[in-house]
């Protein structure tokens, strides 16, 4: 089976937030955020996807989602980058 740990931020218009999580299905996450039926700190908000990463084992990814969420200048790192290639 694979795993994902992914890294979202607030569209443009919203303020400025990040979360990670990790799922086994992208798509079916990110809407279930962007209807308010995910994460309760989610609601509210429009997401886009910012970095997702593949995992084979579980306990894999739910390591690295640890190790993400708690990377505050590595989660800024990412969102940097994904604004920097998204104006090219």
């Amino acid at each position: 089976m694979t795993y994902y740990v992914y890294l979202i931020k607030t569209i443009e218009g919203y303020r400025d937030k990040s979360y990670v999580g990790y799922t086994k299905n992208i798509k079916n996450r990110l809407d279930k955020h962007n209807t308010n039926l995910g994460a309760k700190s989610t609601r509210g908000y429009k997401w886009e996807l910012v970095y997702k990463k593949r995992f084979i084992l579980k306990q894999k990814a739910l390591s690295f989602e640890y190790k993400l969420k708690r990377d505050r200048k590595e989660r800024l790192k990412i969102i940097y980058d994904f604004k920097k290639k998204s104006k090219c």
